[in-house]
Formats: C-alpha cells, structure tokens, sequence
C-alpha cells in the first residue's frame, strides 16, 4: 500500500532522475508511433501542414472519445496547436518507419517539403493531412492543453476514427529504435 506520509520521508526532496537515467528507464517501455498532423490556416493564402512524430499518444476516456498527445513546448507543432483546434493522428505500420524517421529529425527540411513526398488525404473533420497506409486515423478538436514540464499534453475530443486496411503490424520505438513486431 502507497503511504505518501512515509515515502515523503524517506526520499530526499531533491531527489530527481536524471534526464539520462530517465531516457534509459523509459526507453525500455515499447511504443506505437504516431504522425500527428495539422493544417495551420495561418500561414500563406492555403496554409501549411504540419507534422511531428510522437510515440506518447494515448486513449484518455471512451465516453466521450478523449485521446492525448505530448508535444515539446518549443516545437513549431505546439505553436501551431495553440492556434488551431482541429488535429489528426496517423497510427504508423511497420513499413512506415522513413516517414516516422523523417517527420522526427531535428533540423530538418521544410513540412511543405515533407508532405509532398508523403501519400496522404485530407481529413473531413480536421482539415489535416491522413497518412495513406496508416493502420488507423482519428481527427481531433482541442479540448485542453496542460503545460507539464518541457512539454504541452494536448487532449482532443476525437470527432472522427477509422481503421485502415489491416496490411502489416504497427511500426513501433523500443530502446532508441524503430522496430515492428515480429
């Protein structure tokens, strides 16, 4: 049983993990990829997609369909987040690993650039870019961004979800790699 009297106690209050040690720890959690999209309206006379990989997306409630994803405070993503309501996921499959790699580099080529080599459709619901081959698609409104450390959890009423064409398993990122299930 959890006693948080006793454990207050008896860990130091400066105690903390270190980034490395926390990479480490949790690189040995397996998890899906993810490509979150949005089309920011903003930007030029048609807008702009937007891109990012992410593997920390999840389900947060059934009734009402609530999902989550982790965005970087200072990635161009979450400006564009904070601006628009209206997103998408793109759940990888095993042989999407390039556009995982891609959409995740730092310093990378421009979005633009990224999304015209990329098959993809417009969504109804969100404006944003669904990767084709995906294993599943949902589209999204915002409804709460919580500032948590050196991210932004983005939850979203999901307005739309469909599974695509069962090809392959899912693309996933174990221990610093992207890997498929065997």
């Amino acid at each position: 049983m959890y006693d948080a009297a006793t454990t207050a106690t008896t860990v130091p209050a400066t105690a903390e993990a270190s980034p490395e040690e926390f990479r480490a720890a949790l690189g040995q959690l397996a998890s899906g990829v993810v490509l979150v999209t949005a089309h920011d309206e903003d930007e030029g006379p048609r807008g702009e997609d937007v891109g990012m990989t992410a593997t920390a997306f999840l389900s947060v409630s059934l009734e009402p369909p609530l999902v989550m994803v982790s965005v970087r405070e200072d990635s161009r993503m979450e400006e564009v987040l904070g601006r628009v309501d209206r997103w998408a996921v793109s759940v990888l499959a095993s042989d999407q690993r390039t556009t995982a790699a891609r959409f995740a580099m730092k310093g990378r080529v421009s979005d633009r650039l990224l999304f015209a080599e990329l098959p993809h459709r417009r969504g109804a619901e969100s404006g944003a870019p669904l990767v084709d081959g995906a294993l599943a698609t949902v589209e999204c409104r915002t409804v709460e961004r919580i500032p948590a450390g050196d991210h932004v959890l983005v939850i979203g009423h999901v307005l739309s979800a469909h599974v695509g064409a069962p090809t392959g398993g899912p693309l996933t990122y174990f221990r610093g790699q992207y890997r498929h299930l065997a």
